[in-house]
């Protein structure tokens, strides 16, 4: 299972190229896009045709996740042939897209969207297990493997944004990767936001026995050496802070 780091950053950010949060898997054929935030179109369309994805899956509700789906909308109505794309997200996000254009069927003209919900589902060779996590009133992280994997083969699961290291223990299991927020670099982190810093992410990690870390979502002001130490004091395997443009494989 491929694994392309289309966007990683927060909702805003002093880094350029850092656009919101996108993830890109594909195995067997299929292809399963995790997040669509502000700026990863053109990263997603520079990799494969968008027209040809199984699915783009959105975590929560929150604009450097999802606010790129209106580019996906535009491509997929006005580029020759149209095609529709599954759009799989929380209650609300079809109202959201039509609001942004003040326009009652804007999303339902390309897109074919569904309400996530908690549980186990396949995607094309995939198989994505949703769980809520503590972030947004409807915020979820998921786990992704091959279809048909042995129960112990390794996965990827991803956090979302996340402000319970504990809500993603119940998706994780050993060997998996973990793709993790770490909004807060090194911590601490501050009352309200809901999000994870180092040393959770490394808690996280060390718990579930995850086989490596792919660190993602770092807010601007945040030492990325110091953010992947913290990581590192708690959790004895790889760490890596990911940007876009970056690959790999979940062995499986």
């Amino acid at each position: 299972m491929r694994l392309d780091i289309v966007g990683a950053g927060p909702a805003y950010t002093d880094r350029p190229g850092a656009i919101g949060s996108s993830y890109l898997l594909r195995h067997d054929g299929s292809s399963l896009v995790l997040d669509l935030g502000q700026g990863t179109f053109a990263g997603l369309a520079g990799i494969l045709d968008p027209g040809t994805l199984d699915a783009v899956v959105i975590s929560h509700l929150h604009p450097d996740h999802f606010i790129d789906l209106v580019a996906l909308r535009h491509y997929l109505r006005w580029e020759q042939p149209r095609r529709r794309v599954r759009v799989i997200g929380p209650v609300g996000l079809a109202d959201r897209l039509d609001a942004l254009h003040d326009e009652p069927g804007f999303a339902a003209a390309a897109l074919d969207v569904e309400p996530l919900t908690e549980g186990a589902q396949a995607i094309g060779s995939f198989d994505l297990v949703a769980g809520r996590v503590r972030h947004t009133d409807s915020s979820y992280g998921f786990r992704v493997a091959p279809i048909g994997s042995a129960s112990d083969a390794p996965g990827l699961v991803y956090s979302g944004d996340c402000g319970r290291a504990e809500d993603l223990d119940a998706l994780a299991r050993p060997g998996d990767t973990l793709l993790c927020e770490v909004s807060f670099g090194p911590g601490p982190i501050i009352p309200g936001p809901e999000h994870l810093d180092g040393p959770a992410v490394g808690e996280l990690a060390r718990r579930v026995k995850a086989t490596r870390v792919l660190l993602t979502h770092i807010m601007m002001g945040f030492d990325r050496a110091a953010t992947i130490k913290s990581v590192r004091a708690r959790f004895d395997g790889p760490v890596e802070l990911v940007d876009p443009g970056f690959e790999t494989t979940i062995e499986g």
